[in-house]
């Protein structure tokens, strides 16, 4: 049996990422998985420590060092899998010791690119060039890499000089079979629901939809239609008719799908993501999506496809894509229909996690050298 640690980010999606393979890489009986979860906040005496508290990279780099001493001390370890590279970034001598995969969403030019969105901002040139040799050394280490989408492979090649056969495309997932909704989706003459997942409203575009679905509820010619838009999101938001919002929704759970089956559309208008894990969760369920052509976004909802894509912050360009959907069921139906299959053919979780399982059986079984 190979014995392999899994040095795992906890943030954000990374979360979600981190339940599914912890469901799935269990029923692979030749693999025996050690977990080393890797949390973000600064807390006690590190809260007051000044670059600790204030960078996750030195952060993560540090906690995954001493869970990887930890690991080390109770198995012999004939693999690793770090996710993403900020966990890795500091644990070089490890990479060199032990067999290593190294997965990540974006690297760090691109999450630069990404930058604004999320309260993110460059540092001064010397920290920048010094952060980029990191890296490139890091993916240099890896005997392996794995990206969450072709657009983050493509960031690899040309941010980093990575030989594109070095890096595998295995983008995390939704276990389809929970998420298949009872039922197959039908025409309704009820309220048209919206669906929005996403914490922080800003930089998700929730704002924008709010807007967007007031100018829909306003237009004269949708008169006494009811259009109702349901949030999930730990941001508060005033009252007001036709808008439920959800604060205390957890991943992956029955509550949370039961929103996905009952509505009619879901929509994630984002400034900044990489590749945002609800976009799978609601083509499991036959939602159609409207989405943001950010980053890989487009690999998943793929517009007049899957799904709609709009400009961010376009208020106007997102209610004609919403209205779209409300006027054209049956285009909306088949869209549905279709991101059923992208999902299950490529988001799968259970499948990718086998994926990556054998990524890290190959390279822990491959000959030193």
């Amino acid at each position: 049996m190979i014995q392999v640690g899994f040095v795992l980010e906890q943030a954000l999606g990374h979360v979600t990422h981190t339940q599914n393979l912890q469901t799935h890489v269990p029923k692979d009986h030749a693999v025996n998985a050690h977990w080393a979860l890797i949390p973000f906040a600064a807390t006690g005496l590190g809260a007051h420590l000044p670059v600790y508290r204030s960078n996750w990279t030195v952060r993560a780099g540090w906690r995954s060092r001493r869970a990887l001493g930890a690991l080390a001390g109770r198995t012999r370890l004939d693999a690793l899998l770090f996710h993403t590279q900020v966990t890795a970034v500091l644990a070089s001598n490890w990479m060199r010791r032990v067999p290593s995969v190294v997965s990540l969403d974006a690297t760090p030019l691109q999450y630069d690119a990404l930058g604004a969105s999320y309260a993110h901002a460059r540092g001064p040139d010397w920290l920048e060039s010094l952060k980029w040799r990191l890296n490139r050394d890091c993916y240099r280490d890896a005997r392996h890499l794995v990206t969450w989408s072709s657009w983050a492979k493509r960031g690899l090649v040309d941010g980093y000089g990575v030989p594109e056969d070095k890096i595998t495309v295995i983008p995390p997932g939704v276990t389809t079979s929970a998420w298949q909704r009872p039922a197959p989706r039908v025409l309704h003459d009820g309220a048209f629901r919206i669906l929005f997942v996403g914490a922080a409203l800003g930089r998700k575009g929730g704002l924008v939809l709010l807007d967007a679905w007031r100018a829909l509820k306003a237009d004269v010619n949708r008169a006494g239609q009811q259009i109702e838009l349901h949030m999930v999101t730990k941001d508060t938001v005033a009252a007001e008719p036709g808008l439920f919002l959800y604060h205390d929704m957890q991943p992956n759970s029955e509550p949370l799908r039961r929103l996905y089956f009952d509505s009619d559309v879901f929509c994630l208008p984002t400034y900044g993501d990489c590749l945002p894990m609800v976009l799978s969760e609601a083509g499991a369920t036959g939602l159609p999506s409207i989405s943001t052509d950010v980053a890989a976004i487009g690999e998943i909802t793929r517009h007049n496809d899957t799904g709609l894509l709009v400009t961010p912050g376009d208020v106007g360009g997102l209610a004609s894509a919403l209205g779209a959907m409300i006027d054209n069921p049956e285009r909306r139906l088949a869209m549905g229909e279709r991101a059923i299959q992208v999902v299950a053919q490529e988001y799968d979780a259970e499948r990718n996690a086998g994926r990556l399982l054998e990524q890290l059986k190959a390279i822990a079984r491959a000959p030193a050298g």
